[in-house]
């Protein structure tokens, strides 16, 4: 089974993350404090068939940044060591995923390369009580600490809940087309022989 247990203690958060790629019937499990990111990353999990524990207890009474940042980098460590050697995963993934009047393409590639291109603009200061610039934070210590190159790409939308819910869930459906090991193959999908 490729799964991963982290623990991230600091003095502004503490999180408790268990993740599992392959079960056939996914439990989630998210809490960290902040109402519409665990909504986010209940549909990151649920679409991306994982199954995850998460609890975060973080410094809120400050803001949020610290909390859906320090997740972000949990949550990549966890994927990353979940993934293991990559022999026989599909590598890549991408979705263009639709919500009411949003659409958005997030494509990766699980590299050992990380970066991200975050191409979402006009995003208002507040989604209810969420900074809408933590989705980008969020991203970007994800992406670094799974290694995973990542675009992410709204072509149109007006809602910004929306607008975020399709990254969310195009985020899941990408990380499982990625994650999906190949069957029969046992090769690192790369030329170089490694990533």
């Amino acid at each position: 089974m490729r799964e991963s247990n982290i623990k991230r203690e600091t003095h502004e958060t503490k999180i408790n993350l268990s993740l599992a790629l392959d079960e056939s019937d996914p439990n989630l499990t998210i809490h960290t404090g902040v109402g519409f990111f665990d909504h986010m990353l209940t549909l990151f999990a649920a679409h991306g068939k994982l199954d995850l524990s998460l609890n975060a207890d973080g410094d809120t009474f400050v803001d949020d940044h610290h909390t859906v940042e320090d997740v972000g980098i949990v949550l990549g460590q966890a994927v990353k060591e979940a993934v293991g050697d990559k022999r026989g995963i599909t590598r890549y993934g991408h979705a263009y995923t639709p919500m009411d009047e949003s659409l958005s393409l997030v494509a990766l590639d699980l590299s050992n390369r990380p970066f991200l291109v975050y191409d979402v603009a006009d995003l208002p200061e507040k989604i209810g009580d969420f900074d809408s610039e933590l989705v980008e934070e969020f991203l970007r210590a994800f992406s670094t600490h799974a290694g995973i190159t990542l675009h992410v790409k709204l072509i149109h939308g007006k809602n910004s809940h929306h607008i975020v819910e399709s990254i969310f869930k195009g985020l899941g459906r990408a990380i499982r087309t990625a994650i999906t090991v190949e069957e029969g193959n046992q090769s690192i999908p790369s030329t170089k022989g490694s990533l």
